[in-house]
């Protein structure tokens, strides 16, 4: 989820993670038109929606109950580190 930010709320799936930039991309939000050049994958040319790079402090995780939460990590029966959100206490798979 969102945080912060013009796509505060929206909610996607994480697409790329850029982990020498600390950003994320993230379906749905912060899209971007790029101008392109006709090429051999697209040999009209035009304009192309696309999702930018987002930073890792403006998202949070959303658990199983569509709520944004903090995520932390314990260990479990097995000896395991498991992470589990804070909110609710469960498993993060």
């Amino acid at each position: 989820m969102v945080m912060t930010g013009e796509f505060k709320g929206h909610q996607g799936r994480v697409l790329e993670v850029l982990r020498d930039k600390d950003k994320a991309l993230v379906e749905g939000a912060n899209q971007i038109s790029k101008h392109t050049k006709p090429n051999a994958k697209n040999p009209q040319g035009g304009i192309i929606k696309m999702e930018a790079p987002i930073h890792i402090s403006n998202l949070m995780v959303v658990d199983a109950a569509g709520k944004p939460t903090r995520i932390g990590r314990k260990l479990d029966a097995n000896n395991k580190l498991v992470r589990y959100s804070k909110k609710s206490g469960e498993e993060i798979k």
